[in-house]
């Protein structure tokens, strides 16, 4: 019987056609997983209602009381300022650790009578007592008040894992300090927080029921996921990144944090103490860290319930998240016009037991540009599989590298030594691996340098600077997004080709190599190299481990780009 007829024709190469009818269905499957991806770890996000403004009842920032009784009331600067320090231990109550703690005490000099004092919270970062709040702190001491500043409790925590029950126990026990002083009024001893530590003022209001008022700067009035979520996804959009990039933030803050046992996600920071003292909420105009309005709106109407109408509001143009001008990151930024004025006479007519007299609400119009995401949560499936596939990842990557290097090495030992080939890749794979892997890390980088430039334009936004105009982080989302879909191509052109290749190695004869087998003909590793000879991909198990370890990691980066969205064309 001729050859023909056996069963054991040599198989032709494939036309151009039949290859490009081979790519395309594993193209679409490639895009359909990726795309599949990218959709099902989507988080919704409503930022409606947008740009809501609170009005204020005037433009006068000016804080005054009714004084029937013509009560004398403190200026800021009657006083001079005595100042000393003192050093106590704090104990962190969950676990026993000690911090050494500095406190600066200030004073009115010649002061008679027993005094108002105040206590100041740390924000965010790592305060001493004499790095922080020296010029407010410096104010209200002129005005006849005992204040005192000390280090930020913080022992081994971070941004992240902040005990902030241990710090409100802390505040808590200088509150005690100043109370057991001499020249102190225990009843008349208030907080000052910014930022971060009105989290802990909720905390330590649950401890102390007789705090006598507090001022809270840009304070955080809802938990930190939807507090940082807010700001984060503002800042993205007023950095001028594409809107692709607000998928990234959707999924960062949708991390179930507990599954790491960082607790303070998903606090409650309020409750039925927290707004029921009389109580300063002060924000700055260029302030893009703070859900203003819906934050406002929400402590008047908690003070409301729980019976509190000594709710007062301050807007300052111009000023930032913690209402100074101009960036924060340089020293010798000033507090905005008046407000440690209207501050310090807020504080005295507290001190004093008077009545309000100018309107709750002042200054500036109160803005807001998108709304608070509430709808947020933790979603554990999300994160473990983030976790999972960004592990794989940084594994696979560093894998590939390692055997690149290894391969390098060895091919210039077979140059040197005149051997045969190091990698032995067959049928152009090599460099066709080669340019498709450094086409997806190039990918991968200018993702990487779009979104790093996003996030220091947020950084300086938080201080209070300009950020330079938007460049990688505009127009990079979409050119990602483009090449990616070119890079699945390629892949899907690679794949056809290895189908290619087993064919021409009578892959698909099988079943006619296996009979022919049974009645004495060659093998069937024989008849496949008669068939097509050399290997499939490399002939040598270095080039071998090298391309499917490569192939590997660059589809994990595939994966991470679909993860964070960037396979949603919509």
């Amino acid at each position: 019987m001729p050859k023909e007829e056996s069963g054991t024709r040599k198989p032709t190469k494939w036309s151009r056609m039949r290859r490009l009818m081979t790519s395309l269905p594993i193209f679409v499957i490639l895009m359909g997983i990726l795309v599949s991806v990218s959709h099902l770890t989507a988080v919704d996000w409503k930022y409606e209602p947008v740009d809501q403004n609170l009005a204020t009842l005037t433009p006068d920032t000016a804080v005054t009381f009714e004084n029937p009784d013509h009560v004398h009331l403190n200026r800021m600067g009657d006083y001079k300022v005595d100042s000393h320090h003192e050093t106590f231990t704090a104990v962190r109550p969950s676990t026993g650790e000690k911090q050494k703690i500095n406190m600066l005490i200030r004073q009115p000099r010649g002061a008679v009578g027993k005094r108002p004092g105040t206590v100041f919270m740390h924000g965010a970062g790592y305060g001493t007592c004499d790095n922080s709040f020296g010029d407010v702190a410096e104010s209200l001491a002129s005005a006849g008040f005992v204040t005192a500043v000390i280090d930020k409790p913080v022992w081994s925590t971070s941004d992240v894992d902040r005990d902030y029950p241990a710090s409100a126990a802390i505040y808590e026990r200088v509150i005690e300090h100043l109370r057991s002083m001499g020249d102190v009024d225990p009843g008349k001893i208030g907080i000052y927080a910014t930022s971060e530590s009105t989290w802990i003022a909720a905390y330590l209001l649950k401890l102390d029921h007789d705090v006598a008022f507090q001022v809270l700067l840009s304070p955080m009035v809802y938990s930190p996921r939807h507090a940082t979520g807010f700001f984060v996804a503002q800042d993205f959009a007023i950095a001028g990144a594409n809107q692709g990039y607000q998928a990234v933030v959707r999924r960062l803050f949708s991390i179930d944090a507990d599954l790491f046992g960082l607790g303070n996600f998903d606090i409650d920071p309020s409750d039925r103490y927290t707004y029921s003292i009389p109580t300063l909420l002060a924000y700055g105009g260029k302030d893009v860290m703070t859900a203003q309005v819906e934050g406002a709106q929400r402590v008047l109407a908690q003070a409301h319930e729980v019976g509190n109408d000594n709710v007062t509001v301050r807007s300052y143009a111009v000023s930032n998240h913690v209402l100074r001008l101009g960036d924060e990151a340089q020293t010798g930024t000033p507090f905005v016009d008046h407000y440690q004025r209207d501050m310090v006479d807020w504080a005295v007519g507290q001190a004093a037991g008077l009545r309000q007299k100018s309107p709750s609400v002042g200054g500036a119009t109160i803005h807001q540009s998108i709304a608070v995401p509430l709808d947020l949560k933790g979603r554990p499936t999300l994160t473990i599989y983030l976790v999972v596939l960004h592990l794989a990842m940084a594994v696979l990557l560093l894998s590939s590298l390692v055997l690149a290097l290894v391969a390098v090495g060895a091919k210039i030992h077979h140059m040197v030594r005149h051997k045969g080939p190091a990698l032995g890749f067959a049928h152009g794979f090599g460099g066709m691996l080669a340019s498709v892997a450094g086409t997806t890390l190039a990918t991968l980088a200018l993702f990487v340098a779009g979104l790093s430039q996003v996030i220091l334009a947020v950084v300086k936004l938080g201080w209070g600077g300009v950020p330079q105009p938007a460049d990688v982080s505009d127009w990079s989302w979409p050119v990602i997004q483009v090449v990616c879909a070119l890079v699945i191509w390629a892949w899907s052109r690679i794949f056809a080709r290895m189908a290619e290749v087993a064919s021409l190695k009578g892959v698909a004869q099988l079943p006619s190599q296996i009979k022919g087998r049974l009645t004495g003909g060659p093998t069937i590793g024989e008849q496949m190299e008669l068939n097509e000879p050399g290997p499939v991909v490399a002939s040598t198990r270095l080039g071998q481990a090298l391309f499917i370890v490569t192939t590997a990691a660059m589809f994990c980066v595939l994966l991470f780009f679909a993860f964070w969205g960037l396979f949603i064309y919509s």
